[in-house]
């Protein structure tokens, strides 16, 4: 007797090629079925490679975002999403701080200055690009003090080494700020609400 045919789907498998831990919240919260596979990919280098040849940081993130997912699409089939985040302050770029130290020479850089966010993510599916976005935000700090600058570092400890920039704006880094253009995912990482609406043209969250 032949087997019914099945016609409820399992939605197909997303894989992040990335290991932030934010990013991986984002999609957690809002419901989307993924597994995260961190691609092998030496930012550094690239970023300097990019910003020797004249690109600007919108296009350093695009094209992190494209590598992470081209290296895991290699190695795995169906849909794959890397994502990366670039913060640039007068023509100078940031990473994640290495420590709490690193973390305190940044936010006295950024300190009373706008910079801004280029977060981008880019979708391959069995190898292929099929879809990308870069967001961008724009942040301006609040000139605020040297004691205050110390109970937030004591406050927030090593969580800030996770951010690039030095902050968490979902928590009390909201309060370095005076001025915020542009979402808050964006702002976290992620395109969300733009990825949502691509995954969604893709069966992997519903309509």
């Amino acid at each position: 007797m032949p087997r019914a045919r099945q016609t409820d789907r399992s939605p197909p498998a997303l894989i992040l090629a990335s290991g932030s831990a934010a990013r991986g919240a984002m999609l957690r919260a809002a419901g989307v079925p993924f597994e995260a596979m961190p691609a092998p990919v030496d930012e550094a280098a690239v970023k300097a490679g990019m910003l020797g040849e004249g690109a600007g940081p919108r296009d350093v993130a695009d094209a992190l975002a494209e590598l992470k997912a081209r290296r895991v699409a290699r190695r795995v089939p169906g849909l794959v999403v890397g994502a990366d985040q670039v913060l640039s302050c007068e023509g100078r770029l940031f990473d994640k701080p290495r420590d709490r130290a690193e973390a305190r020479d940044q936010l006295e850089a950024l300190r009373g200055r706008t910079h801004e966010l280029h977060a981008a993510a880019v979708a391959y599916e069995d190898a292929r690009p099929v879809w990308r976005h870069v967001g961008r935000a724009r942040l301006t700090m609040r000139p605020f003090s040297d004691a205050f600058l110390d109970g937030y570092l004591a406050a927030e400890g090593e969580a800030l080494c996770g951010s690039v920039g030095g902050y968490r704006i979902e928590a009390g880094g909201a309060q370095l700020f005076a001025r915020v253009e542009g979402d808050l995912f964006t702002i976290m990482g992620l395109p969300l609400l733009e990825l949502l609406d691509f995954l969604r043209s893709r069966g992997v969250v519903p309509e």
